[in-house]
Formats: C-alpha cells, sequence, structure tokens
C-alpha cells in the first residue's frame, strides 16, 4: 500500500510539473516569440556560440596560441579557417575567442544595468533636485557617441580586457537610466505603488520590491540588445589597439592583425569578422524578437 501511494504520489507531482511547464510555453509572450522565425534563427545561432564557448578548449583542433603550422596558410584540411602570420590556427583562436567576446558582452551589459538602474531609479522616483542632477550627468555623457565616450575612458585608464568592459559598460549607463528613469515616472503614481507608501514601506522598498520587477521587460529587452552592441564596441576598440593585446585570441584583434594582408590572406580577418558578425546579428535578433513578444500590440500580428 505505502509503495502505491508513492508512486501514487509521484505520479500527481510529474503530471504537475509537466502541466506547469506546459502552461508556461504556452504563454502568449512564448508563443509569440517562438513564432517569430527571426528571433528562432537569433536564439540558435547564440546557443551554438555559448556551446562554442562552453567547450572551446575541447573542441579546438590546435593550441590558439601554439605555431602549429606555416605563416599565412591557406584553408586546407589540416587547418579549415588556414593560419595566420605567425602559423597559429584561425579556427582554434576564433572558437576560444568566442568565450572573450561574450564575457565582454556580458560583463559590460552588467556594469550598465546596475549602474544605470542606480541612477534612473532614484531620479524618476524622487523627482526635483535629483532628477535635475541625474539627468544633467546623463545629458553630459549622451553628449559623446558611445564608442568615443568608451575611447576617452580606456585613454584614462589604459588599454586591457577588464578596462574595455568597465568603459563599455559604462557608455551604456545612460540608456539604461533614461529607460528607467522614464518607466519610473509612469509607475510611481500606480495605485499599488502609492498604498506601499500608505503602508509605510521605504522609499528604498518600494523602489525595489514594488517598482523595479515591473520594469523586468524593457530591461530584458534592452540587454540582450546591448550584449550585440558590447560585442561590437569591444572588438572595435580591439581593433584599434585599445582592448585585448597580442597574443590574445580576441575577434577584434585576430581583424585588425590580418587587415593588412587582405589581398593575400583574406582569411585571416575574414573569418574573424563573420564571427562578429554573426553573434551580433544572432543577439539584434533574439532582442527585436522579445521586444515583439512582450509587446502586447504585436503579439496578434
Amino acid at each position: 500500500m505505502r509503495e502505491h501511494a508513492a508512486g501514487t504520489g509521484a505520479g500527481v507531482l510529474g503530471r504537475r510539473a509537466r502541466g506547469f511547464a506546459r502552461r508556461r510555453w504556452r504563454s502568449p509572450v512564448a508563443r509569440a516569440f517562438l513564432k517569430n522565425r527571426g528571433a528562432g534563427i537569433g536564439a540558435a545561432i547564440i546557443a551554438a556560440w555559448v556551446l562554442v564557448a562552453l567547450f572551446a578548449p575541447a573542441v579546438a583542433p590546435y593550441d590558439p596560441l601554439a605555431v602549429v603550422g606555416p605563416s599565412r596558410h591557406r584553408p586546407t584540411g589540416d587547418f579549415l579557417l588556414g593560419t595566420d602570420l605567425l602559423g597559429r590556427d584561425v579556427l582554434s583562436r576564433i572558437l576560444v575567442g568566442s568565450r572573450i567576446s561574450l564575457v565582454i558582452g556580458l560583463i559590460s551589459v552588467g556594469i550598465g544595468l546596475v549602474a544605470g538602474t542606480a541612477m534612473g531609479l532614484p531620479s524618476g522616483y524622487h523627482g526635483g533636485r535629483v532628477d535635475a542632477l541625474v539627468m544633467r550627468l546623463i545629458d553630459a555623457m549622451l553628449a559623446f557617441p558611445g564608442l568615443l565616450l568608451a575611447l576617452v575612458i580606456i585613454a584614462a585608464l589604459g588599454p586591457g580586457l577588464a578596462n574595455v568592459m568597465i568603459a563599455v559598460g559604462i557608455s551604456s549607463v545612460p540608456l539604461y537610466a533614461r529607460l528607467v528613469r522614464g518607466a519610473c515616472l509612469t509607475v510611481r503614481e500606480a495605485e499599488y505603488v502609492q498604498a506601499a507608501r500608505c503602508l509605510g514601506n521605504s522609499d528604498l522598498r518600494v523602489m525595489l520590491r514594488h517598482i523595479l520587477p515591473n520594469l523586468g521587460g524593457p530591461l530584458i529587452v534592452l540587454s540582450t540588445l546591448q550584449v550585440g552592441s558590447a560585442i561590437l564596441v569591444g572588438s572595435a576598440l580591439s581593433y584599434l589597439g585599445m582592448g585585448a593585446q597580442p597574443p590574445t585570441p580576441e575577434w577584434g584583434l585576430m581583424t585588425a592583425e590580418g587587415r593588412a594582408y587582405l589581398g593575400g590572406a583574406w582569411w585571416i580577418s575574414t573569418f574573424a569578422g563573420f564571427a562578429i558578425f554573426s553573434a551580433v546579428i544572432g543577439m539584434n535578433l533574439v532582442g527585436d524578437g522579445l521586444r515583439a513578444a512582450l509587446d502586447p500590440r504585436g503579439r496578434g500580428r
């Protein structure tokens, strides 16, 4: 009897878990995202790069830092994407470099998200002098294009991957601050926020527990789009010599190393550039799919 009861209980729990999973996948947002062909392609591209980054040392045919063949060797069976100026395998360097580029994108977005939210929430919630002070600072940052602002920060901090992440993250702070401020200006007048204030909740608790969770959708969409932008800007900084330094297998640096040999050894820069393109376009497709899925007006299209 006990075994039968245990089996029955496990079966009930299993059916509940499957039912919960089916309900999640049947949600309007999930259905709209899965029906978006571009979002599916982008998700497949990003999933492929994530798997490559996770298992790069195991799948790379050669050591990315070792000289394994003649200089500027054409793509062949031994070197599928050829070799670079020093005879290092281009495929191995691209596979291992995916880790660096994805980490740059994720950490940079994390810095921008945390700092921008920390500035935008009190600005939109309190208004007045706090809002004026924060917005003047944001306006000053927006006076510089994103890449130029990142270059200024790198020039002050010095070249290096860690400084690239900081620079790219700071350059994206205004986007998050303005988004959070604008959303907070609307949400702070909602009835549930007024009720939370009347119950004696502190301003910090109201912002973190009642306002911030309702900004999740726009922040997720912006962060997804910004990962692609961060990868692109990080690669541009490395291309200019301000980011990753040799012999680091970073996509932007690899593109720069082969730019003088495009006529005779086109594969050195071309394949690294294509890796940047595919990762950025994949993130943009996923971000556009999430934006359309989270917009109730666009789900029925």
